[in-house]
């Protein structure tokens, strides 16, 4: 029994009494609960009436004669939670005890004792109660005696459902879930103003459907017990919304792919699921179409993509696609072979992958191989040869190309087809092909490689340097991109000059000696031909005197033919006889002669040295007036074709003598005298005729205006000059003498400039010196010790220099650059006899060597038994201009006179004309000796007299000599350099009548005077 404390009052204290007592008689008594029929259950309101047909068992046993009090008439349930149960009811009769009893189904019941004595009505809150359970109570109105008792029920709020939430939502349903509070109590879901009952056997989960997407909504879950709800749980859940539209991938590349949707409504925040991640994506307001690009990804792979529109945290069902990332490309693409019309690639498999691209000239070829192949081979047919080709190969992967790997290629160029001989001549040849391209070309000629170039349509080069009559195997590679083509082979012959081979004529017969490759040697005049075989000699007989012959070479091997060279040569004509007759009483002479066997143009007569030509239309003979009668004259006459004459007949012709012998009485005596005076000179003066000795009656000053001699007249001329001990010979040159040593020479007389002059009596003329530049910093003379020279064309056409001092070297080089010479004429040797003649002024050996502000360079060097020819670069050390300069240097020219024969230096002139005339006519020829007046001059001499016989069929020795001593001291120094020259002249003439001996012997011994 529990009892309730309060304040003690008299009614208190009352009723203390009375519980002491009551509580005596139940220890001793037992008392048997009442038993409670028709109580209602509680409602889901919180009023609860009681039923009025409860029976109970009085409290107590003591007899009184109180009348009970009445039970309450109604008791509400103002509230209840799972813990408490708040009731109220209205005093009976004003009576403020009351006496509680309740308990439920499982439990023990309990009692509490009530007293209010504030207001009408009692509320009492019943506490520590369990959720979800029925309460039977009765409640006893208490005043000394107790009612009968009022039964009522009421039960308590069942406890709210726990981990309330939506666990999955489309854009139409949400699905809650939550767990059970027991197996029996039902629930309320609450939303949007609808209830929903669920029952307990529905379980713990419910789908809402027929919503709204992308909606908000609260939800509200109440446990129901009895009707009586639980406090509840409220959450908030939303609906999905709607998937993007559209949903593609728009561009990518090896590491990104690039996605591009349509905008869902305004939704700006999206969720991108791939490769077992995540990425939020919030896009601005403006932009549509929405993109987003994924970076980092691996080249050439699938990837499979998910869109989900977001809304508050849902994501929307989500839409799919799969897209793949751009392949790489190939990391190198190796040519493995090529040819004129194909090549053949090779690189190695990308990842596996097995489609590929080759994109070319406008043109795509794909590449499908076998996946189990590691590698790709793949041919490119139908090219052009010696072409550059550009390739890109593209990687290909699920439809998506790579960036593309750009290279070249090249094909092999074609090769030549034929190569022409288009020039040939004796020391040179031009080749000639075709080509349809810019390609480059090895020529490979002579042990040297040389390198081509020409114009589009035809490659054309020059070969120079060569030997007479020599085969020369040829090859020709073409080149493109440091590609080679089939090496095309040939071979050629250089020609043969027949001009230079020293022909020996007859009237009837013409013989050679020629050096160089020919098969066979024909002579032809009209029908008459005449064939000698190629070994070298040549020999043609039984010829036609005077008739000009054709004289032809050929070579032929392999089936082919090379014409060597074509000459014509006019033989000696025939002999004549002739015989003279009187003439007008002795005052003329007829010569008359035979009409010879051959071919003849005119015949020369010489009568007591006038001269006559009689052509061969003018008949047989000639009257020549102006004679004594009963005179003898010497007569010569000699037939003539062409350029050649035959030995002249010489005879004696007597006028007619009658009538004149008083006359020839006069003559006796005469010449009796004259005899008479010539022994008196011979025994007073015997040295007169010595050729040794000057001549008394020699000019000092030899006439500027001398005549040419014609080519008919020269022997004879020649001749001449050479009887009596060669005393003409020595009148024309001492004349010579005073030539010139009239003008200044200042320049080479100054005190600085002695040093730069090897011989003291050696000097330039101020008029006609070279002067060099002093432009440059180091330059401070202008002197050197040269001569402007005059030639058959110019009057500068040769310098005449010194041979280089080792002081003087630079300012040669300087003279060279400065004058643009093209070609050096050495007629010396550095050294003769033990003594320097020169100094050596080109680098010993192959490096280049620097002489002032020039760097010279040996190309080549060509030594013959006779000559040496070089060739030089030079290169300009401020300015970096390069320059080919060659120098024909003349070995067999012995210190003091002239060379043994003509033939070799004839020669040895052909060669430095031909390069004159191809290289240097523009700018003059230098020719330097030791002092650069005796052979220096023969050589400039027999140079220009050479080109006035073949282009005027006459030669002026006297008159040039005298010309170039106006332009330089003792040119030609010597006399028997000054014959040598005629002996020249006369052997181009008639090289086949050597004299036996040399009439220009090297008897003249001084050079020059040294310093």
């Amino acid at each position: 029994m529990k009892l309730l404390s309060f304040k003690m009052t008299s009614d208190h204290f009352l009723l203390c009494v009375f519980l002491t007592l009551l509580w005596f008689v139940t220890e001793n008594q037992t008392t048997v609960a009442p038993e409670m029929t028709g109580a209602p259950e509680m409602t889901g309101t919180p009023e609860m009436t009681a039923t009025p047909e409860m029976t109970t068992t009085p409290l107590t046993t003591i007899p009184t004669t109180k009348t009970p009090p009445g039970n309450v008439h109604h008791v509400t349930v103002v509230t209840q939670t799972e813990t408490i149960i708040t009731l109220q009811w209205d005093k009976v009769n004003n009576i403020p005890t009351y006496f509680l009893q309740y308990f439920h189904e499982e439990g023990s019941h309990k009692e509490i004792f009530i007293t209010e004595t504030q207001g009408p009505s009692v509320t009492y809150v019943v506490s520590d109660l369990t959720a979800a359970r029925k309460y039977n109570f009765i409640l006893i109105t208490f005043e000394e005696v107790n009612s009968t008792g009022y039964s009522f029920e009421a039960v308590t709020a069942p406890p709210n459902a726990k981990d309330f939430k939506s666990i999955t939502q489309s854009e139409t349903s949400i699905t809650l879930q939550w767990q059970k509070v027991d197996n029996n109590l039902s629930y309320t879901l609450v939303y949007d103003g609808v209830e929903t009952n669920i029952s307990a056997s529905a379980g713990q989960q419910v789908t809402i459907s027929g919503l709204t997407d992308t909606t908000t909504y609260d939800f509200s879950l109440f446990t129901v017990f009895k009707s009586v709800r639980s406090s509840g749980e409220n959450i908030t859940a939303f609906t999905a919304p709607p998937n993007a539209k559209d949903f593609k991938s728009i561009t990518q590349n090896e590491t990104s792919i690039t996605l591009q949707w349509q905008k869902v409504n305004d939704f700006l925040n999206y969720t991108l699921v791939y490769d077992g991640g995540e990425i939020n994506v919030s896009l601005s307001a403006g932009q549509e179409p929405m993109s987003h690009t994924i970076s980092e990804l691996t080249s050439g792979t699938n990837y499979d993509f998910s869109l989900f529109t977001v809304f508050k945290s849902v994501r929307s069902s989500g839409e799919s696609i799969t897209a793949p990332t751009a392949p790489g490309n190939v990391n190198n693409v190796t040519v493995s072979t090529q040819n004129e019309s194909s090549i053949t690639l090779l690189w190695d498999k990308v990842k596996n992958i097995s489609s590929y691209t080759l994109q070319y000239e406008g043109k795509e070829h794909t590449i499908n191989i076998s996946p189990q192949d590691a590698s790709v081979t793949h041919d490119v047919h139908s090219l052009d040869a010696g072409t550059k080709y550009n390739f890109t190969l593209i990687t290909r992967f699920e439809k998506v190309n790579s960036t593309g790997f750009s290279f070249y290629a090249v094909t092999v160029p074609s090769m030549v087809t034929v190569v022409n001989v288009t020039e040939r001549s004796v020391t040179s040849l031009t080749l000639t092909w075709q080509t349809n391209k810019n390609w480059e070309y090895f020529l490979q000629i002579d042990g040297e490689q040389l390198f081509p170039k020409g114009a589009m349509g035809v490659v054309s080069h020059p070969i120079t340097s060569l030997q007479p009559g020599t085969q020369y195997p040829f090859s020709v590679v073409t080149a493109f991109s440091g590609l080679n083509s089939t090496v095309y082979k040939g071979f050629t012959v250089t020609a043969i000059n027949c001009t230079n081979v020293p022909w020996r004529v007859t009237n009837s017969s013409i013989q050679g000696t020629i050096e160089g490759l020919f098969s066979n040697a024909t002579a032809t005049y009209e029908s008459d031909t005449h064939v000698s075989p190629g070994r070298g000699n040549v020999s043609f007989s039984g010829l036609y005197p005077g008739a000009t012959y054709e004289v032809s070479l050929v070579y032929e091997v392999r089936s082919m033919r090379f014409p060597q060279c074509s000459h014509n040569l006019t033989i000696i004509p025939p002999y004549l006889t002739a015989h003279c007759e009187y003439w007008d009483a002795g005052y003329s002479v007829l010569i008359v002669w035979n009409k010879p066997a051959g071919v003849w143009t005119s015949v020369e007569v010489n009568v007591t040295g006038r001269n006559f030509t009689v052509r061969e239309s003018e008949g047989q003979h000639l009257k020549i007036p102006g004679f004594q009668p009963a005179k003898t004259y010497e007569v010569s006459l000699a037939s003539v074709s062409g350029d050649r004459s035959c030995v002249p007949f010489v005879f004696s012709c007597h006028t007619d003598p009658r009538g004149v012998i008083a006359g020839s009485v006069f003559g006796v005596l005469l010449f009796g005298l004259l005899v008479c005076l010539a022994l008196f000179v011979f025994l007073k003066r015997p040295d007169i005729i010595s050729r040794k000795n000057v001549f008394i009656g020699a000019p000092r000053q030899s006439n500027k205006n001398i005549i040419a001699i014609s080519v008919a007249k020269f022997p004879d001329h020649f001749y001449q000059l050479g009887v009596d001990e060669r005393r003409g010979f020595s009148q024309e040159y001492e004349s010579f003498i005073p030539v010139g040593t009239e003008q200044t020479r200042e320049a080479a007389l100054l005190a600085q400039n002695k040093a730069r002059n090897r011989f003291s009596n050696v000097l330039p003329y101020d008029w006609c010196r070279v002067k060099l530049s002093t432009s440059g910093p180091n330059e401070t003379s202008d002197y050197i010790n040269a001569s402007y020279m005059p030639g058959f064309n110019s009057n500068r056409e040769y310098i005449a220099a010194q041979g280089p001092l080792p002081s003087t070297v630079n300012d040669f080089w300087r003279m060279i650059w400065e004058q643009r010479v093209k070609g050096i004429v050495m007629v010396t040797n550095c050294t003769e006899d033990g003594g320097t003649k020169c100094e050596q002024y080109w680098p010993a050996d192959r490096k280049p060597c620097s002489y002032g502000d020039l760097l010279v360079t040996i190309r080549s060097e060509q030594q013959e038994s006779n000559w040496t020819l070089r060739e030089f670069s030079v290169i300009h050390g401020i300015t970096s201009e390069e320059r080919t300069v060659r120098q024909f240097q003349f070995t067999a020219w012995p210190e003091h006179g002239v060379p043994q024969g003509t033939e070799v230096l004839i020669q040895f002139r052909g060669l430095v004309r031909q390069h004159i005339e191809s290289d240097g006519a523009e700018a003059p020829t230098v020719v330097h000796c030791s002092a650069g007046v005796g052979r220096t001059g023969t050589i400039i001499a027999l140079d220009v007299l050479l080109q006035q016989l073949e282009k005027e069929r006459a030669v002026g020795i006297q008159g040039f000599v005298h010309k170039m001593r106006l332009s330089r001291p003792h040119m030609v120094q010597t006399e028997s350099q000054y014959v040598f020259l005629h002996q020249c002249i006369m052997d181009r003439l008639q090289p086949d009548e050597k004299n036996e001996e040399n009439i220009y012997e090297n008897e003249d011994m001084i050079y020059a005077t040294t310093l």
